[in-house]
Formats: structure tokens, sequence, C-alpha cells
């Protein structure tokens, strides 16, 4: 069974998309993927370890503990995917694409052509570049038939 990391963008529903065609497919991949709860996910630092006054030791209590989370799941990938939307600036999609490449894993990037210029460095580290999930879904099915 291959493990597959769905990274990035949280406000559409392109993992279920993946998630979903590979199932009907009967592929055999197990999908993992960031807490995409965004209150929870923003919260958990101060829920765990403490209230704090200023916001930017709340933002760093999260991303610290979910850069735990982050790092042991892409380090369990064999596939990282990661999506990048075109309403947000999604920098935690490019530092989960930069612990990827560092970590050696293949990475599938899914974005809308208009952000080709912008994602070029990454798109360079990646073995494909997607426009749709379906195309993520067809990459999956060509890899498991090896």
């Amino acid at each position: 069974m291959w493990t597959v990391y769905l990274s990035g963008e949280i406000h559409t529903d392109w993992r279920q998309q993946i998630i979903q065609a590979c199932d009907d497919a009967k592929l055999n991949f197990q999908f993992f993927s960031p807490n995409t709860d965004h209150a929870s996910s923003d919260e958990c630092g101060v829920k765990i370890l403490g209230e704090e006054e200023k916001p930017f030791w709340v933002d760093y209590k999260g991303a610290s503990l979910n850069s735990i989370r982050t790092r042991h799941l892409i380090q369990k990938a064999d596939i990282v995917v990661v999506r990048f939307g075109d309403k947000y600036r999604q920098w935690n999609a490019a530092f989960d694409a930069g612990i990827a490449a560092a970590l050696g894993k293949s990475i599938i990037t899914l974005h809308d052509p208009s952000l080709i210029h912008a994602l070029k460095e990454i798109n360079a580290s990646a073995a494909a570049s997607c426009e749709s999930p379906a195309q993520v879904v067809e990459i999956l099915r060509y890899i498991s038939q090896a």
C-alpha cells in the first residue's frame, strides 16, 4: 500500500475528490492530511499548552505542534501532493513542499495554471505538476500499476 500526504489549501474539496476517485477505482492508497479544521489547528497550542496574550505566541504554539504532525506524516508518506489555491497565500504548503523535498519524497503539485510563474521553484522540485485532482488520480493510477 502506498501512502500519500495531501498538503495545502483547505478551502475546497480537492482532497475528497482524490480520495473518492481512488476508492472508486479500488486503488491501494492510504491518505493523510494536516488538520483541515482552521480553528482547531490554529488553537491547538493554546488549548494544550495554555493561553497567550499576544497573537504571535498563539500562532507560534499552534504552528509548533502542527509541525510535529506535519513532519511525521510527510516522513511516513511515499508521495506528497501539495495543493496551492488561488485565493489565499499558502506559506504552509510551500513549507511542506520544502520538507518533502529535503526528505527526498516524490512531490506532485496541484494548482491553477495562473500560478505557474509564482510556483516555478516548487514545480521544479516536483515529479509532476497538475491542474486538477483528476490528473493527480491518473498519476496515482499509473504508478500503482507498477
